[in-house]
């Protein structure tokens, strides 16, 4: 579409990129079919094509407020319509260069700073976020009920993982809120992969992705997670290691695009490209390896469910279907597979109505199949869908790793 972009958005970091995603977009209307806001609401502003002309026009420099404000909060960043796109929009990119304009020309509310502030200060924050999980499963019986679904009432302790004992090493990211919520999975991955004659090695110096406060409107807080993660890892990688995995798809994701968001970093464009190389979701290591050594026999019912971050962002969507397929299991149909569940990073919390209603849906769509359990590849989706308390949710590794015992 024909921009004219503002002398003041011209001085932007990204000027350069926002104008040629906006001009490669043809308005077709293709994406809003795929966008889950946009199938709920109805609303073109809350759809890829509406919000692409409410960035156009804040970085053309009309006057913007709340509203525009409220439509781009809206946006699950799912990247569904990047999938659609015929024109191959980079609308995620986009939506950052625009989101990151809008925070800085529009004031939010109290409430609304505070409660991103807040998300900001405690998730990325492996230990705080542990104490006051812990302090929310004493409370839950007297918490809310929208509060309650979020914090799980199991607390799944982690097995032993095997010592580093292989020649072939891969980097692990422990993540956030993984070690409280699920810390087996890492675990888990660990003793699958020595199985496999791979060694698993975390530093722990690397701590959160970035996407976190990246995704919150926090740019520069986000990339330096990103630049403290690459410094923790490159001893590892200067030394030989093979990979670094990620056991959520929203944190390899993240990570695969540290190349991209600090390619005019002097000192850590070169490193960033090098690290996100590196940056492998689980599945895309156990693909490449034998798995005849992992034969499990199982013939549970499984519906997965695969994340946007897997499927949109990371083009992987199938990988883990047919690995679980070889390994045994019975996979359902899945209708609708493309959509989104409603979690999306923090979304579940700054809109929360929306979210429920999305899961729902995904809940539907995966019970349809009347399997045993969903499997699924990220640990924020994993713990959205299993807050409905309705079919176990479970990391799908953790399932392999269950039936090689």
């Amino acid at each position: 579409m024909q921009t004219n972009l503002s002398e003041q958005a011209r001085t932007l970091a990204r000027a350069d990129e926002a104008e040629s995603i906006l001009r490669s977009c043809v308005h077709c209307g293709f994406c809003n079919a795929t966008c889950p806001t946009y199938q709920v609401l109805g609303n073109e502003l809350d759809g890829p094509r509406g919000r692409i002309y409410l960035i156009k026009q804040l970085l053309e420099g009309e006057d913007v407020g709340a509203k525009t404000q409220q439509h781009l909060d809206r946006c699950l960043s799912c990247r569904n319509c990047e999938t659609t796109c015929p024109s191959g929009v980079t609308y995620h990119a986009l939506l950052d260069i625009g989101r990151a304009e809008l925070e800085r020309r529009v004031a939010r509310p109290t409430g609304e700073r505070m409660l991103r502030e807040g998300l900001r200060q405690v998730i990325p924050r492996p230990m705080v976020f542990k104490t006051l999980l812990t302090a929310g499963r004493l409370a839950r019986p007297f918490l809310p009920t929208s509060l309650r679904q979020k914090i799980p009432v199991d607390k799944v302790a982690a097995k032993p993982r095997p010592p580093a004992r292989h020649s072939r090493r891969m980097l692990i990211l422990e993540g956030c809120v993984q070690p409280a919520l699920s810390p087996n999975t890492n675990a888990a991955t660990a003793r699958v992969l020595d199985r496999l004659g791979i060694s698993v090695i975390a530093a722990p110096q690397a701590g959160c992705c970035g996407a976190t406060d990246y995704h919150l409107n926090a740019q520069d807080a986000g990339l330096a997670r990103a630049r403290r993660n690459i410094d923790a890892w490159w001893p590892a990688i200067e030394a030989g290691a093979e990979a670094i995995v990620l056991t959520a798809s929203g944190c390899g994701a993240f990570v695969k695009e540290y190349g991209h968001l600090l390619r005019d970093d002097p000192r850590y464009a070169t490193k960033a490209a090098r690290t996100s190389e590196l940056a492998r979701d689980l599945v895309e290591v156990l693909r490449a390896e034998p798995l005849d050594a992992l034969q499990t026999g199982e013939r549970k019912r499984i519906a997965f469910h695969c994340p946007c971050t897997l499927q949109h962002a990371q083009k992987l969507g199938g990988a883990v279907e047919a690995i679980l397929t070889r390994l045994g299991y019975d996979l359902t149909d899945v209708p609708d597979a493309h959509l989104c569940c409603g979690s999306a990073g923090t979304y579940s919390i700054t809109q929360p109505e929306l979210a429920a209603t999305l899961r729902e849906r995904k809940l539907d769509a995966l019970e349809s199949g009347q399997p045993d359990l969903i499997a699924t590849a990220n640990i924020g989706c994993q713990t959205h869908l299993a807050g409905a308390n309705r079919t176990r949710v479970q990391h799908w590794i953790e399932l392999i790793e269950d039936a090689l015992q």
